[in-house]
């Protein structure tokens, strides 16, 4: 499984926002020149995390967006399915009716490994909260370089 850059630079976002949790509205200008994405990008990456509720946007001089709550209860999880949709390496692990999905699925050897692998990738992502990413970030800031989220393809 690979993330796409809508993924990985919707979590970018989402770190920023949780480092400046209850300081108030963050411009995207801001957030893009921190995390090096372009601001038209995270327009279209916040209006689905908006639309999820994981974000909350406020109007005005002083506007931009904010996390809707503690950065403990966002899971990375919840931001990745929310830009990239099911996490699963193939599609018949996750499509309701699965079964007619395709015409192997009676005796397919593979599709025990891919719902194995779905429920790992599953199970990690949704155990990691921007907290933790905030508390390893800041307990690794002095050994760091570069203070952004890895840009690895």
């Amino acid at each position: 499984m690979k993330l796409s850059t809508r993924g990985r630079y919707g979590l970018k976002a989402m770190f920023d926002l949780a480092l400046y949790y209850g300081e108030g509205p963050i411009s995207l200008t801001n957030i893009a020149e921190r995390q090096a994405i372009s601001v038209n990008y995270l327009e279209q990456l916040i209006s689905p995390l908006r639309k999820a509720g994981l974000v909350e946007s406020v109007r005005g001089a002083q506007g931009g967006y904010m996390l809707s709550r503690a950065p403990g209860t966002i899971t990375v999880g919840s931001i990745l399915t929310t830009l990239e949709g099911p996490l699963a390496p193939t599609d018949c692990v996750v499509i309701d009716g699965g079964e007619d999905f395709c015409d192997h699925s009676q005796y397919c050897v593979t599709k025990v490994i891919y719902e194995k692998i779905y429920e790992s990738i599953t199970s990690v992502v949704n155990s990691i909260t921007l907290q933790h990413m905030i508390d390893d970030y800041e307990n690794n800031q002095d050994s760091m370089i570069v203070h952004t989220i890895c840009e690895c393809k």
